[in-house]
């Protein structure tokens, strides 16, 4: 049985606020993909939630690197973002041993292709954005509707409105 909850996020502030609420749901193993078009603010998300995981380093965009490893921090939790754009396949993905760091957090932007390739649960989170109402100057302005909505055994039960608070 899966669940979602849809609410409006105002700014990047806000969207860091709203992955770092979700992340005090998350544990090592667990896995997020990131949905939205270009500019929607997925790294911006997973910025809040390095930062409720309290990896070490600054979260930055792996578009032109295809993923990025963010060590542990006092929780003992890290984070791989990854960005699927670039990926040809699930031999891709595959070749990134993502299995081999089953404590991280996984975030996988562009990432529902190879949604069963992840595992048996994950979180989808929907970033939807009004492009009449963002600001040129500002690509980060404007408000975005955020969709979370759970796949799997994993989040049976899970109360994922905290990230709307």
């Amino acid at each position: 049985m899966s669940s979602s909850v849809s609410f409006t996020i105002v700014d990047a502030d806000a969207m860091r606020a709203c992955a770092l609420r979700l992340s005090a749901l998350l544990n090592g193993g667990d896995v997020l993909i990131l949905d939205g078009p270009l500019g929607a603010g997925k790294t911006t998300f997973t910025q809040g939630l390095g930062q409720g995981l309290g990896v070490t380093g600054a979260v930055t965009s792996p578009t032109f690197v295809v993923s990025r490893v963010h060590r542990a921090g006092p929780r003992g939790v890290g984070l791989v973002h990854v960005d699927a754009y670039r990926l040809s396949g699930a031999q891709d993905l595959t070749d990134l041993e993502l299995d081999e760091r089953p404590d991280d957090v996984l975030v996988v932007e562009w990432g529902l292709p190879y949604a069963d390739e992840l595992g048996d649960s994950w979180l989808e989170v929907r970033i939807a954005r009004d492009d009449h109402s963002i600001d040129d100057a500002d690509p980060a302005s404007g408000p975005r509707l955020i969709t979370i909505a759970s796949h799997g055994p994993r989040w049976n039960g899970i109360d994922l409105s905290v990230a709307s608070e």
